[in-house]
């Protein structure tokens, strides 16, 4: 299997982004920020739909659209995007947009399911690189504010009497967060973002109330889920991302019971 350059490629970048999404969704569950997260997926389809018709890189359109949007929330506040209605509104609006895109673009069908379902093996050297390049960027950013996001993640009360700068963290963690969900699109697709980015960091937290051994254990269950995907994949030549979805569900529902 790794004598292909292929899949050579899709385990190198499926691993590098499942391990950011695992330590980066650690800070999702704490935040409360899983529903930005599916925002953020359907926003980025339209990105890559609006790059397709333009003739960009469809990966610009998934930066684009979603750092926009990541300064956006960030100056409006997360709080009005929590009330359903508003979420309701943009994920409906982001999706029409990226299937109007599509539609004026003239793209097959095979394009469309590559952004919703995600293509891992279809990865390129080029993409790889990319792929490692943004993820260490994000694990690197993460560690000098990583006291203050922990804090803030955990005791938001604590935090705000304490002083630190609230607002200019929570638009930081929400670019940081942008970038997290453009890369795993690339692996899950926008339909099944949840998947690395909160799945296993759900688990992690019902295994753990120390929050470095959750980081621990939410990049090892999302590097473990990704490699289970693409090594049952190549074998049964069904979808990696159901695989990569079967396995952390099934992890899930597991921790829970050890929790019990």
């Amino acid at each position: 299997m790794l004598s292909y350059p292929f899949m050579q490629h899709a385990f190198l970048a499926g691993t590098l982004v499942a391990a950011m999404c695992g330590i980066i969704g650690v800070f999702v569950i704490a935040r409360s920020l899983s529903f930005i997260a599916h925002t953020f997926s359907h926003i980025g389809f339209a990105g890559a739909s609006f790059s397709v018709l333009v003739g960009w890189n469809p990966f610009a359109g998934l930066l684009l659209f979603t750092g926009l949007s990541a300064l956006a929330i960030g100056r409006l506040g997360v709080r009005v995007f929590r009330r359903d209605a508003s979420i309701s509104v943009v994920l409906s609006l982001f999706l029409g947009l990226g299937i109007l895109f599509l539609s004026l673009a003239n793209k097959q069908s095979g394009f469309v399911s590559s952004i919703l379902f995600g293509s891992v093996v279809g990865i390129s050297g080029a993409d790889v690189v990319r792929m490692v390049v943004l993820s260490l960027a994000v694990l690197l950013l993460l560690i000098p504010g990583y006291r203050m996001l922990t804090f803030d993640s955990f005791d938001p009360a604590g935090a705000e009497a304490a002083g630190l700068p609230i607002r200019l963290l929570s638009i930081g963690f929400l670019l940081l967060l942008a970038i997290a969900v453009s890369e795993a699109m690339q692996i899950v697709g926008a339909l099944l973002v949840f998947t690395l980015l909160t799945i296993p960091a759900a688990s992690a937290r019902c295994l753990t109330n120390s929050v470095l051994r959750m980081l621990l254990y939410s990049a090892a269950l999302a590097i473990l889920g990704v490699w289970v995907g693409l090594t049952l994949g190549y074998y049964t030549n069904w979808p990696v991302s159901f695989f990569i979805t079967a396995f952390e569900s099934l992890v899930y529902f597991l921790s829970l019971r050890f929790t019990r």
